[in-house]
């Protein structure tokens, strides 16, 4: 696929684009603006006339999205770092988010626990929801179906930010609707009340998006905002993006009845899905298509359907950057201009994790008698670098400044039906859960039977650790790992207090802290007990 013909403007309103890259790259700035107004720019009247206003603000939800999940490498130091398998070559920031003390004095660590980010794209949301109907007022081309495809994926997209937050804050304060300029204050509220609100915004949401935009779907037939799938493909939320949000609130709830099931429809559904509309179905992916984009199935180079979950940084969109990237922090030379990596996996703990000589992501090639490089590269040095997800973009690179243009991969096939399987196991089904696992992880080289894995379990999450390795689920796996095993052994020693990980959820460790610029900006903002 050519993708130089992908290359479009989506936000076609300047100024929110430059909110947006303020956002993901500011500082002092950038708080500044959270402090305003993150959405000012989109509450003028003058912007909710027009088809064409319709797309800008319902894709600078995306943008804004896209920048609080990946400002200053948020989602991989929250979600691949605690207690994770990476180690910090010599940023001291780092190594407190490794070492679990996440209310140390760093300026990464107290824009990453600042959640107006995410309000901000919330807002946005809210705004669209209320305001598109203005549009389909003012101009006949924004038909209602449009508009209510639209309102739905602004719905979708407020409850995965939603989602998002409580696993990292737990209770948040639940906003439904917009605000313009000063943030409104309130308490947070439970998690149970948040995810609920947010299962109930995508069930409903679900029913109205179609599996696919642009196309031939009987659902949403003929282009979108004039384009077809292939320039939607893996940039907007689908229904079946819609399933496997719901699947994964429901296993955080740990109700894994209803993740199962929405997994399935996943699952059942993915024939749906077109690298280009009516041809290539998706499928799983073999590991040069994960790891080096043969015949560009990678989820991580630019955009592909096979992100069926995330945030893509299309190079021909104008969307590369040098932050929000986890190369950033794992490429070295030969690379990138850099003598090592800010992070990587030591030797040891890859030997640990990845154990079957089969195991086609890492083990020794019995052709060449070398190890394969498909995640790491040169192991046998003393920094094997993490190369598993590698999309520089070379045309803005230049001296020791490096542009890159991997996608935020929350979820793809291999990710679901794990998810699947982890339900599976979890309500008893073995022979679910095997077949789940065995799908997930059969062009990986390996295979698990009843008499290699005594523990199904054990052997889902240890899968769940190699295949979405540095893709930030690492510290939310261990977290439903540990509920699932209800294991009674020391997980954490708080000032020599030795604590169960029972123990530990119950005062709020599992979560991160809430920025004290939060707290100050709003007394009615109570500090995680665990954190106090």
């Amino acid at each position: 696929m050519n993708y130089k013909k992908n290359k479009r403007n989506w936000i076609s309103k300047s100024a929110i684009a430059v909110l947006i890259f303020t956002i993901l790259f500011g500082n002092s700035a950038c708080n500044k603006i959270n402090d305003v107004s993150s959405t000012r720019l989109a509450t003028e009247e003058t912007n909710w006339k027009t088809l064409e206003d319709a797309k800008a603000n319902l894709m600078s939800i995306y943008g804004l999205l896209r920048s609080a999940t990946v400002a200053d490498n948020g989602h991989w130091i929250m979600g691949d770092l605690r207690m994770g398998d990476f180690t910090i070559t010599n940023r001291s920031d780092l190594k407190a988010v490794v070492k679990g003390q996440l209310n140390a004095s760093y300026p990464v660590i107290n824009r990453i626990t600042n959640w107006r980010r995410f309000y901000a794209g919330i807002n946005a949301a809210s705004l669209f929801i209320e305001r598109a109907g203005k549009i389909l007022e003012l101009d006949q081309r924004y038909t209602k179906l449009n508009y209510d495809v639209d309102v739905a994926q602004a719905r979708m997209l407020r409850a995965f930010a939603y989602f998002y937050m409580v696993r990292i804050w737990g209770d948040v304060p639940l906003l439904t609707s917009s605000h313009d300029g000063d943030f409104i204050k309130l308490p947070r509220t439970s998690k149970e009340k948040v995810l609920a609100f947010a299962t109930e915004e995508l069930l409903s949401a679900a029913k109205v998006v179609p599996f696919r935009y642009g196309g031939t779907d009987p659902i949403m037939p003929g282009l979108y905002y004039g384009e077809g799938w292939p320039s939607w493909n893996g940039n907007i939320f689908t229904r079946l993006s819609a399933y496997i949000i719901l699947a994964h609130i429901a296993a955080w709830q740990g109700n894994y009845v209803d993740a199962a099931n929405y997994a399935k429809f996943v699952l059942d559904n993915q024939s749906t899905q077109y690298y280009v509309d009516g041809a290539n179905p998706l499928d799983y992916i073999n590991m040069d298509g994960l790891t080096e984009n043969n015949n560009s199935m990678s989820p991580f180079a630019y955009k592909r359907a096979t992100v069926m979950v995330g945030f893509p940084f299309e190079s021909g969109n104008g969307l590369s950057t040098a932050n929000g990237h986890i190369e950033q922090l794992t490429l070295a030379a030969p690379f990138i201009p850099k003598t090592k990596p800010e992070m990587y996996v030591p030797k040891d703990s890859i030997i640990k994790i990845f154990t079957d000589p089969k195991d086609l992501r890492f083990s020794i090639d019995p052709a060449t008698k070398l190890y394969r490089t498909n995640y790491f590269y040169d192991f046998q040095s003393e920094l094997p670098i993490f190369n598993k997800i590698k999309v520089i973009y070379t045309a803005n690179t230049s001296g020791n400044f490096t542009m890159f243009s991997s996608s935020l991969v929350f979820s793809r096939m291999e990710e679901i039906t794990l998810l699947r399987a982890e339900a599976l196991a979890a309500l008893g089904d073995k022979d679910g859960a095997f077949s789940a696992l065995n799908k997930a992880c059969d062009l990986r080289g390996i295979t698990f039977t009843s008499e290699n894995t005594p523990d199904l379990i054990k052997a889902i999450f240890e899968e769940r650790r190699r295949e979405l390795m540095g893709e930030g689920w690492r510290w939310y796996d261990m977290v439903r790992y540990n509920r699932l095993k209800k294991s009674e052994k020391t997980f954490i020693v708080k000032n020599g207090k030795q604590l169960t990980f029972r123990e530990f959820e119950h005062e709020g460790g599992i979560y991160w802290p809430v920025s004290q610029d939060v707290i100050n900006a709003n007394t009615m903002i109570i500090q995680n007990p665990y954190w106090q």
